[in-house]
């Protein structure tokens, strides 16, 4: 990250941005009452030999608010898809009609709920560190040019009060994302 005051600030806003986006794909992950096709999205099937993404062997659909479809590309995938979803740890109970897979959403209960909860926030606070850890990575190269003179000590701490800011603003948005999927996971 060694470089120019712009170059810091910049490499810590990618990495914080980068930390923002790696927390909306886990929060993506977190099953909440309503289907949505990513949710099948960490569950591999075996096909020829390696494992693959559900999504690369079969048309992902939803077909209601709780309903997901599964249409396999190829005879036979069928009991497969099926198998791998069951043994997945979703909690999924696919029924198979022909050679489409519905999986049906069961409600979640309030016990089930509080727990995703903790995870969500867990999740946030596992966020929160990364870009904490970011922004002390950042100042350690603002203070190393300040040692080596290659910044003057007002421009130093101007760009450190700039990547505290950056900070407050990214823990904000982490906040906001947790608390929105709280909603949503706490919704009946």
């Amino acid at each position: 990250m060694a470089g120019t005051i712009p170059e810091i600030k910049q490499t810590a806003e990618h990495k914080m941005g980068k930390s923002v986006e790696a927390l909306k794909g886990e929060l993506a992950k977190i099953r909440t009452g309503r289907a949505h096709p990513g949710i099948l999205d960490q569950v591999h099937v075996e096909y020829y030999g390696s494992m693959v993404p559900i999504s690369q062997v079969a048309n992902v659909s939803l077909l209601d608010a709780r309903t997901i479809s599964v249409q396999p590309w190829e005879k036979g995938m069928g009991p497969k898809i099926e198998k791998a979803i069951r043994e997945s740890d979703l909690g999924l109970n696919p029924a198979s009609q022909g050679d489409l897979l519905r999986v049906p959403m069961p409600a979640l209960s309030e016990e089930r709920r509080r727990d995703l909860t903790k995870v969500v926030r867990h999740t946030g606070e596992e966020a929160k560190v990364a870009v904490r850890a970011v922004r002390r990575e950042a100042n350690d190269h603002l203070k190393r040019l300040l040692k080596d003179k290659l910044a003057t000590e007002d421009d130093e701490r101007r760009a450190q009060d700039e990547v505290q800011r950056l900070t407050d603003r990214t823990i904000a948005e982490i906040d906001r994302l947790v608390q929105g999927k709280e909603a949503e996971v706490m919704a009946v």
